[in-house]
């Protein structure tokens, strides 16, 4: 079989091979050898009927395209690494005309991956965010603090307000009749949680113990239930009870309660120190992925679009099992968002490709700067993965990593987290401006 690259434009490799008769027998035969217990010919027993006596009776054809598709695999690969060609989707496959007397003609056509171009990276620039940690950044996790300490208090000399957790009863109607799932007792509702349809909750506000009244609201034209899209309904709401948030005071007794330390000084000290840590590391991730989108933007290359289609379909498993893991399935999760599988992709397209793009800047990057693991890393990184997935048989962990080629993975992962730390380095980061 020798293989001869027919064009090679815009990233599309068309390409031919020949495919000679006895290769060709040869798979006819293995055909054979696969389906014979299937045939039942009178004279013979189950699965002891010779070829020759099939290939009468059923034509001499009959497994030309079983044996196709067991030469498909080997010939495709071995002429993929004859042209040195890297594909990023299926083939496209036409085959000539079958026949045992000449050489299968066997036409590929499949998008390969780009060449991409970087221009010059030697003054990339980049905008980040202020890290420095502020006043109200510390207020911000004391106030969380406090509200994960308050304590509900029953409220009866006022009508409830925003914040208030109000106790319901309430019957939906639609042109006097009741619908599914618009009624309830005993419901309770944080008033400005936004958890109703828009309008219900502000209708409550000023209302008293006790009172019962209408609430006038229309449901949004995307609500997922279709007869109630954009249709205005009314519910019958009685007001059973109130209770309003009380947050504890913010002094050393409270600080005593909730931490380790004695005052409220020391509480803001270690809160400013734990931001600062965490700033630190956001900082870092920030300043990575910028440096990556500045040297994005000095390369040149063409995506095909089926390179990008196979990064939404690798995020759209990613995304199935994510949520699996909240106990969800597909079709339960587009019921609860109003979505499906298609406007789930679609939303997953900007940063698909963007992760392409990424990928390809690296590896050129990585190219251009002959940044290259050595086996001591390498080898270092293999012990901190078999600590982190297997630290009772790291030894075994390892060699099975070796055995069965997944070193390369360890290696290019490594190569990439090289190439990001020196880009880092070459960038020059300014703040942004507030």
């Amino acid at each position: 079989m020798s293989a001869v690259l027919v064009n090679k434009e815009k990233n599309r490799a068309v390409f031919t091979v020949e495919v000679q008769q006895d290769k060709f027998e040869g798979a006819i035969q293995k055909a054979y050898l696969k389906n014979k217990k299937r045939f039942s010919i009178p004279g013979f027993r189950k699965g002891k009927v010779p070829r020759k006596i099939i290939e009468m009776n059923y034509g001499e054809g009959i497994f030309y395209e079983d044996a196709i598709n067991i030469l498909l695999p080997e010939v495709y690969e071995n002429a993929l690494d004859e042209l040195k060609l890297d594909p990023v989707d299926n083939p496209e496959i036409d085959i000539d005309e079958l026949d045992r007397e000449n050489p299968i003609k066997i036409k590929f056509e499949v998008d390969v991956k780009p060449e991409p171009k970087l221009n010059d990276y030697s003054s990339l620039e980049a905008e980040i965010d202020s890290y420095q940690v502020k006043d109200e950044d510390i207020d911000r996790k004391i106030n969380s603090e406090l509200e994960a300490n308050s304590r509900m208090v029953s409220v009866e000399d006022r009508s409830a307000k925003l914040d208030d957790i109000v106790n319901i009863d309430f019957n939906g109607k639609l042109d006097g009749v009741e619908f599914e799932g618009g009624k309830a007792e005993g419901y309770d509702l944080t008033l400005g949680s936004n958890t109703f349809i828009p309008g219900f909750e502000d209708q409550i506000v000023g209302k008293n113990i006790g009172e019962e009244f209408d609430v006038n609201v229309t449901f949004p034209e995307d609500y997922n239930e279709e007869s109630l899209k954009g249709k205005a309904v009314v519910f019958e709401v009685k007001l059973n009870s109130i209770q309003e948030k009380v947050l504890p005071e913010l002094d050393d007794e409270f600080v005593k309660d909730v931490s380790e330390f004695d005052t409220l000084d020391e509480y803001k000290e270690n809160i400013k120190k734990d931001l600062e840590k965490q700033n630190k590391e956001r900082e870092k991730i920030d300043k990575e992925n910028k440096a990556v989108e500045a040297l994005i933007d000095v390369m040149e290359v063409e995506i095909p679009e089926s390179m990008i289609n196979g990064e939404v379909d690798r995020q759209y498993e990613d995304f199935l099992y994510r949520i699996q893991g909240m106990g969800l399935n597909a079709e339960q999760y587009f019921s609860i968002t109003n979505s499906n599988e298609e406007s789930t992709k679609e939303e997953l397209k900007p940063n698909a490709e963007k992760k392409v793009k990424s990928d390809l800047a690296l590896e050129a990057f990585i190219e251009a700067e002959k940044i290259e693991a050595s086996e001591d890393e390498v080898e270092e990184e293999l012990n901190i993965l078999a600590e982190q997935y297997d630290s009772k048989n790291k030894e075994k962990f390892i060699n099975n990593m070796k055995k069965s080629g997944n070193i390369s993975i360890v290696t290019e992962s490594l190569n990439k987290k090289k190439a990001v730390e020196k880009l880092v380095g070459m960038v020059n980061f300014k703040e942004k401006s507030e």
